[in-house]
């Protein structure tokens, strides 16, 4: 059977949570194949909220095997916290989940250099959410990083110790101090309770599962626009966030690849510095705000909002090939008169694009938009396609039009019930 990716198509924050979710019952495995703690996938079902940030999100579904792929970086105290928050609320985490053993480590010291480095920057922060990410990553490309496995090894506290070493040395760079001393013991004991897991060499794992036919949805993290090739360079991630990440992240074929689940809101929001050509600073973007609840799951800080960005959208549907759209959060528009609709961008010579330019010509961009009638409906008491109003289909078909993408899925409120299938 093939593997399915399902993958961010804006900044993050698209809803990626909920629609792994709703579409995991058909699925045997879900696996993670990038990113940290530093996402945060939402899941809203039977009245309750649950935030995840490294476990897969197929974990509420005891069928599923869950795996976090080697493409991830892992913090052992946020799993530990994330598995016991899910026993007190009767979800054994344990169960049918296993880590690779080739996933980079995130040590205390890394959140450490993760804030001073950032503080370093002074006004070009790149609004890093201090979870160790960046630091983490820059160790793995160089060499120097410690893996999951490397718990397993009698040597693993001197290994621990040279990392901090060096660490300490690029702080002392910066004329800072790392003092993460009182981090240590619950690293360490996260650590003993990381080696009471399943952890294995998941590649193998995983291409053993395709063989015996099993069908495998692949979790991306993020969104395409913070990828560290393809996003608004520097301000992106440190992973790989569109579907080739799927394949280096988890040790999976490309021929394996089926299906690309793209998802997007029906607006635009951005957590952190960088570009944001849509963004909105008037009463209408705290609108969206307010009504989408737009803090970040994993920081609490307010995301920018603005309306949807289609030349954006067209490049990120390219560069992951795309081959169905999952709009989220349709709802969080029901009271605007009218919507409206990035479609290109003008430069300040007049001409305008449907590309995406790279970031010092998205700088000087302003957005032409289309406006649409708003539909003026309550949809979270709307549980069929037929009963959509027509204002709202107006507005998916003008999608599908100009991003030639079918949209499949219409998200119109938080629960996982709250979900339209359209084909």
């Amino acid at each position: 059977m093939p593997v399915d990716v399902l993958v961010g198509l804006q900044w993050g924050d698209e809803g990626k949570g909920k629609i792994v979710d709703v579409l995991a019952p058909t699925y045997d495995v879900v696996a993670r194949f990038q990113g940290g703690p530093n996402a945060g996938h939402t899941l809203t079902f039977d009245g309750m909220k649950h935030v995840l940030h490294q476990v897969p999100s197929g974990i509420f579904h005891p069928h599923i095997i869950n795996v976090v792929g080697n493409g991830v970086v892992f913090d052992p105290v946020v799993f530990r916290l994330e598995l016991e928050k899910l026993q007190a609320r009767g979800v054994d985490g344990t169960r049918n989940l296993y880590i690779s053993k080739k996933a980079q480590l995130i040590l205390p010291s890394h959140r450490a250099l993760d804030r001073i480095l950032e503080e370093a920057r002074g006004g070009g922060k790149i609004g890093s959410t201090l979870k160790g990410i960046g630091p983490t990553y820059q160790d793995k490309i160089g060499r120097t990083g410690l893996r999951i496995g490397d718990v397993l090894l009698p040597d693993f506290k001197e290994r621990y110790a040279e990392a901090v070493a060096r660490h300490a040395t690029l702080a002392a760079f910066h004329n800072k101090e790392l003092e993460i001393e009182a981090f240590e013991a619950d690293f360490f004991s996260a650590i003993d309770y990381l080696r009471t897991l399943n952890l294995t060499d998941t590649e193998y794992l995983l291409n053993d599962l395709l063989k015996q036919g099993k069908r495998i949805l692949a979790e991306g993290a993020q969104g395409s626009l913070l990828d560290i090739d393809f996003g608004t360079y520097p301000f992106v991630t440190s992973s790989s966030t569109v579907v080739a990440g799927a394949c280096t992240g988890l040790g999976i074929a490309p021929r394996h690849i089926d299906k690309v689940f793209g998802i997007t809101k029906a607006y635009c929001t951005r957590v952190g510095s960088g570009p944001f050509p849509t963004e909105l600073h008037d009463e209408v973007g705290e609108q969206i705000r307010t009504a989408g609840r737009e803090f970040g799951a994993t920081t609490g800080r307010p995301r920018r909002c603005g309306w949807i960005d289609l030349p954006a959208l067209r490049y990120t549907i390219m560069l992951n090939g795309v081959s169905e759209l999952h709009l989220m959060k349709a709802d969080v528009l029901d009271e605007f008169d009218e919507i409206r609709v990035c479609t290109h961008y003008r430069n300040p010579e007049g001409q305008e694009t449907d590309q995406l330019p790279d970031l010092g010509a998205l700088q000087t961009m302003q957005p032409v938009y289309t406006t649409l009638p708003g539909w003026k409906t309550n949809l979270q008491s709307i549980t069929a396609p037929d009963a959509l109003p027509e204002a709202l289909k107006s507005y998916l078909r003008f999608l599908e039009q100009h991003l030639q993408v079918p949209i499949h899925i219409v998200s119109v409120g938080p629960d996982r019930v709250s979900t339209i299938h359209l084909n």
